[in-house]
């Protein structure tokens, strides 16, 4: 190969691989606006790797970087006190937040979505902890063991299972544990002021919160709810890639059992 043959040759895969690198950016910049700017460089990485363009974790900070895209900042949560313990059931899971088959182990919370008129509602959900699928979401504006229970209500039209909750009085209630005892349904109880034994429940909130709810303006409870449930069922769900399912989104992970 002659001089000149070998230089334009370089002169063209340099060219090729600008191409490359620009529409990769482009993507990136579609990407990070289409979900509000709450993808850091890891998540950045698990989308394009569903759109077929694979590179690793450091390319794709050194991208993100030179287009100036950084991830939303998520407020640190505040230490916790570790509180005084009162077992009603025992603590099955004990950190263990994994589940050979689906609909086998549940867990659950309640969280808090103050509206921009100045009144709060609630929200409880149930995650398979199998691929950290919302199983049933629910609005209320009490935060109650009847919220517990009729967001029970809606999983159990599918399945019966160990559901992991922590120790507050709407799980721990009369009414709330003989429905789950009417049901067939095993509860699992966190030690009293231990977050960590339900972290995946914390940190469905902390997306729901972090990556939709934040970002929003909701002035009513009509438009909350139907926020709420899209983005739990539909992008939480079916769009949006989980590290726990090796960057699979929940429903991906469950087809691909």
């Amino acid at each position: 190969m002659s001089p000149n043959a070998y230089y334009n040759y370089l002169k063209d895969r340099k060219k090729e691989y600008r191409k490359r690198v620009s529409r990769i950016q482009k993507r990136i910049v579609a990407i990070y606006h289409q979900e509000d700017g709450v993808p850091g460089y890891r998540q950045m990485k698990q989308y394009l790797a569903k759109e077929g363009v694979y590179i690793s974790e450091l390319t794709c900070y050194h991208y993100m970087h030179a287009l100036g895209l950084k991830s939303i900042v998520r407020p640190h949560k505040p230490a916790y006190v570790k509180g005084i313990t009162h077992t009603i059931f025992p603590n099955i899971l004990n950190q263990q937040f994994t589940a050979e088959k689906p609909n086998t182990v549940w867990a659950t919370d309640f969280t808090y979505l103050p509206l921009a008129n100045g009144t709060m509602q609630y929200n409880c959900t149930i995650i398979d902890l199998y691929d950290r699928s919302a199983v049933a979401t629910l609005n209320s504006a009490t935060m109650t063991a009847e919220l517990a229970i009729q967001t029970l209500r809606i999983a159990l039209k599918r399945h019966k299972t160990i559901l992991h909750s922590d120790q507050g009085t709407q799980f721990t209630s009369k009414k709330f544990t003989d429905f789950c005892k009417k049901n067939h349904i095993q509860q699992s109880m966190s030690r009293a002021g231990c977050p960590y034994d339900n972290a995946p429940m914390e940190r469905f909130y902390n997306t729901l919160k972090n990556e939709y709810f934040y970002l929003r303006n909701f002035r009513d409870v009509e438009s909350l709810n139907a926020g709420i449930y899209q983005f739990v069922y539909g992008k939480y769900n079916r769009k949006r890639p989980h590290s726990y399912n090796g960057g699979l989104t929940p429903y991906a992970a469950r087809m691909a059992a």
